[in-house]
């Protein structure tokens, strides 16, 4: 005969946190499509509705966490709402996945915050990743990040902490759209702010600088948008949270003699020690 399980054994909730990549269907892995379809109830927090239609096909109950958003609401306000929602399914006992677009865990709160809730808790949690608008980016404007180093900042961090910028590489600078916004409620900041951003990169780099400021294709039928200005122009051109703002190198590197001159001492040390 079969064993029924006791009431203090059913089955617990777990929680997927997967990645749908940033251009429709295309980015989405196998192992991320088989949490969507093996969940009870999915959550979608995706930055286009078209690609919520299109995830609504692969699931009955995918529910959207964009109503969560509002003008002067705080950010971090919503993201703790989008955690609560999660972890209260998973606390129901259901298999839940979070959808995001591009990688889950990359500018994301909540995944990072409701895995780290769940496993607290006891519950089994996972993150699954994905292809990120920074993956896009390097294939789109053709940066290999190996060639003269890449850093990438937060605009808005950079701003308000004392950061080091190497000109010799290339710098990503996110979410300029926002820089500068310190209540998280806003949804995009005016050119004066900007301007803020630019006293601060020309103490690095010259007025004329060329910028490129890049937006990834959501839709297989559309092209990545590439915009090439003047580092000076850069207040006056409108901008999307979305797009990422990326400064080429602005000076060649620099060879470290004094490495340079140990590593050949080493060089030779070893070279003696094996005659």
């Amino acid at each position: 005969m079969p064993i029924s399980t006791p009431p203090n054994e059913a089955r617990r909730g777990s929680l997927a946190c997967v990645g749908l990549g940033m251009t429709l269907g295309s980015h989405l892995t196998p192992l991320a499509r088989s949490h969507i379809e093996q969940a009870d109830v999915v959550f979608a927090g995706l930055s286009d509705a078209i690609v919520e239609v299109w995830l609504g096909r692969m699931h009955p109950d995918v529910r959207s966490l964009q109503p969560y958003y509002a003008e002067g609401k705080s950010r971090l306000k919503t993201y703790r709402q989008w955690v609560g929602l999660m972890m209260a399914e998973v606390r129901a006992g259901k298999r839940v996945c979070g959808v995001f677009y591009g990688h889950p865990g990359i500018f994301a709160w909540s995944p990072h915050k409701a895995i780290e809730a769940a496993r607290a808790e006891g519950f089994q949690a996972h993150m699954e990743p994905g292809i990120s608008a920074e993956d896009c980016l390097y294939a789109d404007l053709g940066i290999d990040p190996g060639r003269y180093g890449c850093q990438h900042f937060e605009a808005s961090q950079l701003l308000f902490y004392r950061r080091r910028i190497e000109n010799t590489g290339y710098l990503v600078l996110w979410q300029v759209g926002l820089v500068g916004d310190r209540s998280l409620g806003r949804f995009r900041t005016g050119p004066a702010y900007r301007q803020v951003l630019v006293d601060l990169l020309a103490e690095d780099y010259p007025l004329d600088h060329e910028v490129l400021i890049y937006r990834g294709a959501t839709l297989p039928i559309q092209p990545p948008r590439i915009r090439r200005i003047a580092l000076r122009d850069l207040p006056q051109v409108a901008l999307t949270a979305e797009e990422t703002v990326v400064l080429p190198p602005a000076e060649p590197m620099r060879l470290n003699q004094a490495i340079l001159d140990r590593l050949d001492a080493l060089d030779r040390l070893e070279a003696h020690a094996k005659m």
